[in-house]
């Protein structure tokens, strides 16, 4: 499961983005060089080809689980940190009076001897499928502006009142610290399996 994970993790943030090969990958990079995210100093990057004579639907649905995955991975790297730090909910996780903070911190938490029960995965596990079935989508009528974009009609006034050259400094930003953030959940989660300590975050 552990390594399904990290291959998972790792095919999506190869996904998009390398400097001009040969044959068909030329076509990807005349296509979509000048999309949002092809910036200093990599440029273009799609080291497995997944671009190759892609059209722009195709573009845009990866760049969509793109964005998606930057976003939880950013939530898994802020909440590994933060747990690791000391920082947990107070009270206890269930009835039997099992307080949150007696439970291991990243990855042992979900899966080993010292793991939450098995129904309190299950929970978690949908908890997180509702949201994905039935929250944290594109849904189509409500004028979304970009693939990523989930407001689904709510919180228009807030992003409505930045021009356009910011509202894409704003998403480059988001795609930069998404991409960060998968490589830094990643790296987490392998410290994790070898064990001893990292500045900051300290005993893994």
């Amino acid at each position: 499961m552990m390594k399904l994970a990290v291959l998972a993790t790792l095919a999506a943030s190869a996904a998009a983005f390398a400097p001009a090969q040969t044959g068909k990958a030329v076509t990807a990079l005349n296509a979509f060089e000048g999309e949002l995210g092809a910036q200093p100093p990599i440029g273009f990057f799609d080291p497995l080809g997944l671009l190759d004579e892609a059209d722009q639907e195709r573009f845009d649905r990866l760049r969509y689980v793109e964005v998606k995955h930057g976003r939880i991975a950013q939530l898994a790297f802020l909440g590994n940190i933060l747990t690791r730090a000391g920082g947990h909910f107070g009270g206890n996780i269930d009835k039997a009076g099992h307080a949150f903070d007696s439970y291991p911190n990243g990855w042992a938490a979900i899966y080993g001897p010292d793991a939450i029960p098995v129904r309190g995965a299950v929970q978690i596990f949908s908890f997180v499928g509702l949201l994905e079935i039935a929250v944290m989508k594109d849904m189509s009528g409500f004028g979304n502006e970009f693939p990523g974009d989930l407001r689904n009609g709510t919180f228009k006034s807030g992003w409505d009142k930045f021009d356009e050259e910011t509202k894409l400094q704003k998403r480059a930003i988001e795609l930069n610290n998404g991409r960060a953030a998968m490589m830094g959940i990643l790296g987490l989660m392998m410290h994790e399996q070898l064990g001893g300590s990292i500045p900051i975050v300290g005993e893994m």
